[in-house]
């Protein structure tokens, strides 16, 4: 009896509902919550939480029951329960998480998100379909499509960069490396992943590009419709083409290029309209470039149970609606790891101190802003305390792996210089040059000897004297 008025007071939420009395509408969420993680309908209170209770008897137990059962598809099997609170009569009904969705009352599908009902389109009903099945769209057969319709030339091409990477190692003829990702069924043919990735022709997708000086002054209008791979280099490629460049001179021989955006972030963001879009969609990718802005517009809502807030953490899940494009997409190492880039988005703007990073749902799709203030123009020189904090934990915690492992490295191997370093780890001299700095910032490294024969040795703590 506690446990269930601490419940009432907590209020309505993804998982609880309240109703005055039993009718179709409690029959409506309890199939919003099949097809969600389940839940509990309290019958018998209202929206305030008050205790207004119900008639009841074993009759209408079984009649409930039933009544739930007809109408919904497939038939829900419920657990009801009595309880007396102040002299009234109060029910909660149960439901588990269906484990094949949808489930439909009446004919239409409902979802349970946050502390109400959501009614589904055609798109989601057909997600939640395949996401239960723990498929995707994409591992289907393209109909009409065979072998000979693939270009050989990019697949190998894909091959080659998959074992380059060394996250999988492929070997044998062309069909037997794609048959081993999936993307290639002897029983099926041709997945849509293969066509999207590989075929010679492209009619399923458009991205389609606008450089915009105000939201109806168009200056520049592209339609990109290619092969994957392809059709996120070409994306970066126009886009690039449209950045503004600051240039910093810091006393060196060469200049410093300062882009209007961080490289690393547009790519990101490529990438993820890339492998993320609903590809049932006749709609286009949108991007639309103004003076201080770029936009995302991509056809797809956020796949499963993902959500804004969750995004907006550094530790959020990964739902995947195109899974063996993502595949893919990590094995060449375009995509660094499920779930984080987002994160690493956030990480490249943080050096951009007027930019911002929105994303929202919009109608039956997804858009992304990153916009700023004011353009950046030169280099963000960080202050000695962070630079410490970096370090230590880089070095003494291992947060840093690069650092640790450069710093590492030269304990073992004393007396290097940049341009060895770089050759053994296989990491830009200028990478080197960054995490030497903060190196030496800590006292943990110095160089000794001549400019062109000398090289860099690790600093004996106090602790390394006195042993």
């Amino acid at each position: 009896m506690n446990d269930l008025m601490a419940l009432i007071h907590q209020g309505e939420s993804q998982k609880i509902e309240f109703k005055e009395a039993f009718g179709k509408e409690v029959i409506e969420t309890v199939s919003a919550f099949s097809n969600a993680q389940g839940g509990r309908v309290i019958v018998g209170v209202d929206d305030s939480g008050s205790l207004v209770g119900v008639s009841f008897n074993n009759e209408l137990l079984q009649q409930y029951i039933n009544q739930i059962k007809t109408q919904t598809q497939p038939g829900l099997m419920v657990d009801i329960e009595k309880y007396v609170l102040d002299g009234k009569v109060i029910l909660v009904i149960g439901v588990g998480e269906f484990p094949i969705k949808p489930v439909s009352f009446k004919g239409r599908f409902y979802l349970r998100k946050a502390n109400s009902n959501h009614l589904l389109n055609l798109t989601e009903i057909s997600n939640m379909h395949l996401q239960s099945l723990q498929l995707s769209w994409d591992s289907y057969p393209a109909t009409g499509v065979i072998w000979e319709d693939l270009d050989v030339e990019k697949i190998n091409k894909f091959i080659k960069r998959v074992n380059q990477k060394g996250r999988f190692f492929l070997e044998g003829e062309s069909k037997q490396c794609l048959e081993k990702l999936n993307l290639l069924t002897r029983a099926q043919g041709v997945t849509q992943a293969a066509k999207l990735l590989f075929g010679k022709d492209q009619t399923l997708y458009n991205i389609h590009i606008g450089r915009f000086k105000t939201p109806t002054m168009i200056l520049d209008d592209k339609m990109v419709r290619a092969t994957l791979f392809e059709a996120a280099e070409e994306v970066m490629r126009i886009i690039t083409s449209h950045l503004k460049v600051a240039f910093e001179f810091t006393g060196s021989i060469e200049r410093t290029e300062i882009f209007e955006y961080p490289i690393e972030a547009l790519r990101e963001l490529i990438l993820n309209a890339i492998v993320h879009r609903d590809y049932t969609s006749p709609v286009d990718t949108q991007i639309k470039i103004f003076d201080q802005m770029i936009t995302f517009f991509n056809p797809g809502k956020l796949y499963g149970d993902l959500t804004i807030e969750q995004l907006a953490t550094d530790s959020y899940p990964s739902r995947t609606r195109n899974k063996l494009i993502a595949e893919s997409f990590y094995l060449t190492g375009d995509i660094e790891k499920y779930g984080s880039g987002y994160l690493r988005v956030r990480q490249a703007i943080k050096e951009y101190p007027t930019m911002s990073f929105e994303y929202e749902e919009s109608g039956d799709g997804y858009v992304v802003k990153i916009a700023y203030d004011k353009q950046r123009n030169h280099l963000v020189k960080p202050d000695v305390e962070s630079i410490n904090e970096g370090v230590n934990e880089g070095v003494n915690e291992g947060v840093n792996e690069g650092v640790n492992t450069l710093f590492t490295y030269i304990k073992k191997h004393p007396g290097l210089r940049i341009t060895q370093i770089a050759q053994k780890l296989n990491v830009p001299a200028k990478t080197l040059e960054r995490w030497l700095k903060l190196l030496k910032s800590q006292e943990k490294v110095e160089f000794k000897g001549a400019s062109k024969t000398g090289g860099y040795y690790a600093i004996k703590s106090k602790t390394d004297h006195s042993n």
